[in-house]
């Protein structure tokens, strides 16, 4: 069995993300910007944006925040991100989520310039993904791919199985993995909430993707020996006997699980750190002009 390190790997591509940066200003360029909108004063989300902040400098990127009250109208909003799609300086912005619930989350997603939307959320870029054509990756997506690519696990023929199926992890997920090439050509199978006999799938997979957010809920018995198992689950549970009283736990039971594995993410460690990363390269093909020709 052989831990899939994720932040071993987002540290290598920082690296590379800044040798480019720096190539870029070295020709008189300047160095990308990443925006970042977050409505309300939700913790999670401010800690999220931080750490956007930092990878930002670590790579030499500028970055820039839009706070706004949570009690703004969605016009008004809309008209920020009018603002930040017109703005010459900005190469990528995201919006955090969630919104308050008088915001239309969907038509807010939709308002962000397809050129600009490094979170890979607009139809346009849903759309370009699924038919193959360049796009800008949603970021966990992204960052599974990247773990497969970088760690050189075979693909081609595997019959991978996807549990979940929202639009962020599992739909892009499946489509990415049974499109040609490296990784790719896979065979999938997408499993969700109302999947009966849920192991007779699991135990099916050469590659198994879990992001149902359900702590623990895959144990070994459900996964086939020598299965590659990626863990994005990430659930807090109490813990009395942690420092600060609680741990983080994936869908999959890791312990039991591992041992089974040719390859398994940890949580936290996996998937977690490659998800700024793939925003940051994202906002760096924005720069470039190398998705949406400028």
């Amino acid at each position: 069995m052989e831990l899939l390190d994720g932040k071993k790997i987002a540290d290598a591509v920082k690296a590379e993300i800044a040798a480019e940066v720096q190539a870029m200003q070295a020709q008189g360029q300047r160095p990308p910007c990443l925006a970042a909108v977050i409505v309300g004063h939700d913790g999670a989300s401010e800690t999220y944006v931080g750490h956007k902040e930092r990878a930002c400098a670590q790579v030499g990127f500028k970055s820039t925040v839009v706070r706004l009250e949570d009690n703004i109208t969605e016009a008004q909003l809309l008209a920020e991100l009018e603002a930040l799609n017109a703005n010459p300086e900005i190469d990528g912005y995201i919006v955090q989520l969630p919104l308050p619930r008088h915001i239309d989350e969907q038509k807010v997603l939709s308002a962000i310039a397809p050129h600009k939307d490094v979170d890979g959320f607009h139809p346009e870029n849903v759309g370009r993904m699924v038919t193959g054509l360049p796009a800008y990756i949603s970021a966990t997506p992204d960052g599974i791919m990247e773990l497969l690519r970088r760690y050189q696990i075979p693909t081609a023929g595997k019959h991978c199985v996807v549990l979940g199926r929202s639009n962020i992890v599992g739909r892009p997920m499946a489509n990415l993995l049974s499109q040609k090439g490296q990784p790719g050509d896979c065979t999938v199978t997408m499993c969700h909430s109302r999947t009966p006999n849920l192991a007779e799938h699991t135990l099916q997979a050469d590659i198994l993707v879990v992001a149902l957010g359900r702590a623990e809920m895959i144990t070994a018995d459900m996964v086939k020996p020598g299965a590659v198992v990626i863990d994005v689950g990430i659930t807090r549970v109490a813990c009395p006997t942690a420092k600060n009283g609680w741990k983080l736990l994936g869908d999959v039971k890791f312990d039991e699980v591992a041992p089974k594995c040719s390859y398994i993410t940890p949580v936290p460690g996996g998937v977690g750190p490659l998800t700024i990363v793939s925003l940051l390269k994202n906002t760096l093909k924005a720069a470039k002009g190398e998705v949406y020709q400028q």
